[in-house]
């Protein structure tokens, strides 16, 4: 089955066929170098037409991926080809030199070809293994705007800092209900406000885990659907406001698809970048803060240290409330002036950014309600959380934490309001982010649900959640939330 994804700000189309990306002239160069090494099995009449038929598709290609940008999936592809190209000339050359062709008997070609075959096979693989992300489309009525915005929080120092006159500063990008672009308008670039700035924090999140950079070079690669400062949708309504922290070492763009899809449903959608924590900070005078914060790799000691560090989170998502808050009516400068609707919030997070996401509901009541992407609380358990919370969480594996449900269940327990667990089979911890859009599908890592699946449940799951908490929507939330997975209930009656 072919899938065809435009992408209007570039005129490129990228083709799916069953869940592998690649462009038209990549898809191209496979047929090519294939039919090069193949044209010595052809019969002799064959043979030329083939062959240089295939030569010149090959050419072609080349040139054209050279002016776009040779991904590293192609590289063994036309390393295939090139190693099969001089054997399947040869004999056209010595042809019309006069001279005698000369071929290799078939038991000494045969291991060529098939080495050659497996080289080129590699390519496609390493394309359906480490995509360019093609994010799924919005399902709502509204086109989604995206900006970025840096405030400084003149009362809090820099902890992070030795400098005793640095403050706090954040960065955070806002997604919107935007009224639609025309048809060749620009699309926003994933991971950053620039391609060098995708790069930079595309290089840094792949140190965060080990990986050369290069592997996961599809990610700064790639468009998503909103469009930078687009004019917020029409009319008079004011939006509901979700503010997001990433997990450790993440960034603010790591849930954009989510974003994008709250968007697109009425929502104004606010993720942090939270310096020295995340993998890396673009400022906007184009220094570049990296993380600093690392695991020790004991447990003890890390969870005393996430304890300082979700304080910092939740301070940070208290200040990026009280800026979209002021002066009182949600009104920042740009599109959104007096569209944010600041009484209507709910603060949510992944990882580490889902136990911050508890701890500044627990301390500050303009939150209304609660989403804890998988994160395991840290830091005080009083007072109890007074905020409708939804919980989601991995299947639970004997490699899981022991005290991460333990936790997760006390915290929810000493709620005054109902409040949700929902276990997601065939999730894992990176299921909540975009990391299924262009990781490996291995299912330890990114879960078993697909790259389409897993935005979807994520989406609709949070959605629900927020039209009932935060729109008074009536309806059957438990009922909603139990059909994508194991879901407890925790009610105040049972709180103590």
């Amino acid at each position: 089955m072919w899938h065809r994804v435009a992408r209007p700000e570039d005129g490129r189309v990228t083709e799916i066929i069953a869940g592998l990306y690649m462009s038209p002239p990549e898809l191209l160069a496979l047929p090519g170098a294939v039919a090069l090494v193949v044209a010595r099995w052809l019969p002799p009449a064959a043979r030329p037409r083939v062959t240089i038929g295939a030569a010149a598709v090959l050419a072609l290609s080349a040139i054209v991926l050279s002016v776009m940008g040779i991904r590293w999936q192609m590289l063994p592809v036309l390393a295939g080809a090139a190693v099969a190209l001089p054997f399947a000339l040869s004999p056209l050359l010595r042809r019309r030199t006069g001279r005698p062709a000369w071929r290799a008997r078939w038991w000494l070609a045969l291991p060529g070809s098939v080495a050659c075959v497996g080289l080129i096979a590699t390519g496609p693989v390493a394309a359906w293994a480490f995509p360019v992300p093609v994010f799924p489309e919005p399902s709502g009525r509204f086109a989604v705007g995206t900006r970025v915005v840096q405030w400084t929080d003149p009362r809090r120092p820099e902890s992070f800092s030795a400098d005793p006159h640095d403050r706090r500063t954040v960065v955070v990008q806002l997604w919107y209900p935007a009224r639609k672009s025309p048809a060749g308008a620009q699309r926003a670039q994933y991971l950053g406000r620039t391609e060098h700035e995708a790069r930079t924090v595309s290089d840094a999140l792949a140190r965060e885990v080990g990986l050369p950079g290069f592997l996961v070079d599809g990610a700064p690669r790639a468009h998503t659907h909103a469009v930078f400062n687009a004019p917020v949708a029409g009319g008079r309504g004011r939006f509901p406001v979700v503010l997001f922290s990433p997990g450790s070492g993440g960034v603010r763009t790591q849930n954009t698809a989510w974003a994008e899809e709250l968007a697109s449903h009425g929502y104004v959608v606010a993720a942090l970048d939270h310096p020295y924590d995340s993998a890396a900070v673009v400022l906007a005078d184009g220094r570049t803060v990296h993380a600093e914060i690392a695991s020790t790799g004991d447990r003890d000691k890390d969870d005393k240290l996430a304890v300082g560090w979700t304080a910092v989170r939740a301070a940070d998502l208290s200040f990026v409330l009280t800026q979209l808050d002021h002066p009182g009516r949600g009104e920042i400068t740009g599109p959104l002036t007096g569209r944010l609707d600041t009484g209507r919030v709910a603060v949510t997070g992944h990882s580490m950014g889902g136990a911050a996401a508890l701890q500044a509901a627990r301390q500050d009541r303009r939150f209304d309600a609660v989403i804890d992407l998988d994160g395991s609380p840290h830091g005080p358990t009083s007072p109890s959380l007074h905020q409708p919370t939804l919980a989601l969480t991995q299947a639970i594996t004997p490699g899981t934490d022991p005290r991460y449900i333990p936790r997760l269940t006390k915290a929810l327990k000493r709620s005054t309001v109902t409040s949700y667990r929902l276990t997601i089979p065939g999730a894992a911890h990176l299921t909540f982010m975009d990391g299924p859009l262009y990781l490996p599908p291995v299912p330890s890592i990114v879960g078993s649900l697909g790259r389409t699946e897993s935005p979807r449940v994520v989406a609709a799951t949070t959605l629900a959640f927020l039209d009932t908490t935060l729109r008074h929507k009536s309806g059957d939330l438990a009922g909603v939330l139990s059909a994508y997975g194991d879901l407890s209930v925790h009610h105040p009656d049972n709180s103590r």
